[in-house]
């Protein structure tokens, strides 16, 4: 089952790519230890780490949700044809995302609206296509709504000295939308519809954020970059490499996975593979998952 339906909301899973990301564990998390993967590794194989090749393993992925009426896409992954010399997993990367999407029961123009939880290069690039060298918007009815703060932050109009990896995701998947009039940029918090809002969330990027559904009983919380492994769930101090704020990163993720475990929330991160998110429970100052999502288990190469 590749969706499930939370009070009035669908929520349906488009894989982009799934596999390893050419990071071991201390390249990805530095402030982990080889001992702590060991200690749960019986249970992150095969969905989050492969101890044979020493690598990590994430999903790249779009939530599909239908609420209110409306199609919204929660993220929007790599892309194809990008150029990403810093980011060898996602240089030119050639997927058929699009099919998937199709498959789903949704061309691009059905679109509504685009979240980018935050504007990082595996969450925006499906944002445009290449069409004879030019960069379109993907989604030509859709509004993007992207973080203020991050919009800023990565803008290289407001730097003086270009960074060519990081500038080129802004440049292409970004700037191109913006200038069609289709953003709109947000801060603090955004409600999209009786059902969603957006909640700042910051420390991964100054913008980063998640988006909460409240339906019925239902809740669920679509956390974007705060975890990208489930490790993170029982050593929630621990960050990835590419956290702007560290310190910030913890505080975060430690809020959301609280008010997650206090109210009955499923967790849903951007890049978990495996079921995709889980329900978690409080273990003394930590966590623990106490279900997996209702998913199906996508297996590694799917």
């Amino acid at each position: 089952m590749n969706e499930i339906v939370l009070g009035d909301v669908s929520v349906t899973r488009v894989m982009e790519y799934y596999g390893s990301v050419r990071l071991s564990p201390r390249e990805f998390f530095p402030e982990s230890s080889d001992e702590v993967w060991r200690r749960n590794e019986g249970w992150m194989a095969p969905d989050f780490y492969d101890p044979d090749n020493d690598v990590c393993v994430c999903a790249i992925q779009t939530w599909l949700l239908r609420s209110e009426g409306r199609t919204i896409l929660v993220d929007t992954g790599v892309g194809n044809h990008k150029d990403r010399p810093h980011a060898p997993v996602w240089h030119h990367l050639d997927t058929d995302f699009l099919g998937n999407l199709s498959r789903a029961g949704v061309a691009p123009e059905d679109v509504d609206v685009v979240i980018n939880t935050h504007l990082h290069v595996d969450h925006v690039g499906w944002n445009t296509y290449l069409d004879d060298g030019n960069w379109i918007p993907t989604f030509p009815n859709a509004t993007y709504l992207m973080p203020l703060a991050d919009f800023d932050f990565w803008n290289p109009a407001n730097r003086g000295d270009p960074v060519p990896g990081r500038d080129n995701v802004f440049l292409d998947s970004v700037a191109p939308v913006h200038a069609g009039g289709q953003t709109v940029l947000w801060e603090e918090d955004f409600q999209i519809d009786a059902n969603l809002a957006l909640e700042a969330a910051p420390g991964h990027t100054p913008g980063s954020a998640v988006v909460r559904l409240r339906s019925g009983s239902d809740r669920a919380v679509f956390v974007g970059d705060m975890m990208h492994t489930a490790l993170q769930v029982v050593d929630p101090d621990t960050n990835s490499c590419y956290c702007e704020d560290p310190v910030q990163a913890r505080a975060t993720r430690r809020r959301v996975l609280g008010q997650a475990a206090d109210t009955n929330t499923l967790v849903i991160p951007a890049h978990f593979g495996g079921h995709g998110g889980a329900e978690v429970m409080r273990d003394g100052d930590r966590y623990a998952i106490k279900a997996w999502a209702p998913f199906d288990r996508v297996a590694e190469g799917s």
